[in-house]
């Protein structure tokens, strides 16, 4: 099982603080800096936009949780002593054809949901086509995007999962939490700003869906295909002047968000359940009750 397979380890709770609490004093402090700064996050956003441009700034936005993805990886290798292919999946190896599966089928969704919005509704939509821009944003997507949520992954659903799971002896707490805290650190992103509190129940929700399909499959392998296949076709399909991710994508969306509360619950309480069903049925889960809860 994901977190059981660590139960001999002698690993305490305080051995998985330091690493933990760094993150969260990070986040907390960048939180702060950002309230009390003359400008807010979107306004500091545009600045880099003006003098860097979008794939630059793109590099600068993702880059620090690139770097934070290697810290963590041989902070549990050299501290923990632990495989990274033991905080990866409970597989006796990390199972790729997951990952790939997953990264298709929602880049497929998005692929084909954009090109409904832009067939339905062109006027919400500017083309931003920039042949050389485009190869670059590809270059950078490929190479910077997939280690950005590498991180966030491996630390919500691999690293705190697994030491709150062992701490408290539950499934139940560790998804409760992590999913929480996922939605929290996204609290400063542009898009809260413009759409208002209604974008967590997203954010959070997407932090449920991604934890229960790495309890119920026993590792993050469709969880990083997931999460690895949402940023990086958003920020090759559409950016927007309220997306935390600024890149020359193929649409620049200019629509009012009006229809966002709408669109954030359908994601969430539809699309993600759909998407559980299709998991299940391909990977034979199974006693969702007790994967979900009990620790074995």
């Amino acid at each position: 099982m994901y977190i059981e397979q660590l139960k001999n380890n002698k690993d305490s709770l305080l051995k998985y603080l330091p690493f933990s609490l760094a993150f969260f004093i990070f986040m907390a402090f960048n939180l702060i800096a950002s309230s009390l700064a003359e400008t807010n996050t979107q306004e500091a956003l545009d600045l880099m936009v003006e003098q860097m441009g979008k794939n630059m700034t793109l590099v600068m936005v993702t880059a620090p949780l690139a770097f934070l993805l290697l810290l963590l990886l041989l902070w549990v290798r050299f501290f923990h002593g632990q495989s990274i292919r033991s905080l990866t999946t409970a597989r006796p190896k990390t199972d790729w054809k997951r990952i790939l599966f997953s990264f298709a089928l929602w880049s497929l969704f998005l692929i084909i949901s954009t090109g409904i919005s832009y067939y339905i509704n062109p006027s919400d939509y500017e083309i931003n086509f920039k042949p050389v821009p485009f190869i670059f944003l590809i270059i950078i997507s490929i190479i910077f995007v997939p280690l950005q949520t590498s991180f966030e992954e491996y630390f919500f659903r691999g690293y705190l999962m697994q030491g709150l799971g062992l701490a408290t002896k539950t499934r139940w707490f560790p998804l409760v939490f992590t999913s929480v805290m996922f939605g929290l650190i996204h609290v400063s992103n542009p898009e809260v700003l413009q759409l208002g509190p209604s974008i967590m129940i997203f954010y959070i929700g997407t932090g449920f869906f991604l934890g229960i399909i790495t309890l119920m499959d026993d590792g993050m392998e469709l969880a990083l295909g997931f999460h690895a296949a949402n940023n990086v076709m958003l920020s090759l399909l559409v950016t927007s002047k309220t997306s935390a991710l600024q890149s020359e994508a193929l649409l620049i969306d200019i629509s009012d968000s009006s229809n966002s509360l709408t669109e954030i619950i359908l994601q969430v309480f539809l699309i993600f359940p759909i998407l559980l069903f299709i998991f299940a049925k391909k990977y034979g889960w199974n006693d969702w009750k007790r994967k979900l809860t009990q620790f074995n």
